[in-house]
């Protein structure tokens, strides 16, 4: 079982966005301190695994996933969302006891996981 999930319409677009940057292979999750709760998801893309990096494939988009991140990650699923109100990525994560309006900040429960998070790994932006 993956680490976390991607639904078909993340992974469509997902490809899509791909398909328009140069050397570029895997799409890199991340975790960060920061955001109004705590934490924020990085989501970026990246020419591949780096040492370490717990890697996935799912509907023909290889994920991965720094070692620091992993824990905060885990059952996570990143979907796509087109509606009136809002487009872009989602991550709903199970790990979050509360997240911010913004949906892209969030806080885990004191002592699930280490709290000495380091760096995003190589490539992605905040």
């Amino acid at each position: 079982m993956p680490l976390m999930t991607v639904t078909e319409p993340a992974a469509t677009k997902i490809k899509q966005l791909m398909s328009e940057e140069e050397d570029v292979s895997v799409l890199r999750v991340a975790i960060q301190g920061g955001g109004c709760s705590g934490f924020q998801y990085g989501l970026g893309f990246d020419r591949g695994p780096v040492e370490g990096d717990v890697a996935f494939e799912m509907y023909g988009v290889q994920v991965v996933v720094d070692p620091f991140s992993a824990p905060y990650l885990q059952g996570a699923e990143i979907d796509y969302v087109d509606s009136i109100e809002a487009a872009g990525f989602a991550i709903n994560n199970p790990n979050a006891v509360s997240s911010c309006g913004c949906g892209h900040s969030f806080q885990v429960e004191e002592g699930d996981t280490d709290t000495t998070v380091g760096g995003c790994g190589s490539g992605c932006s905040a």
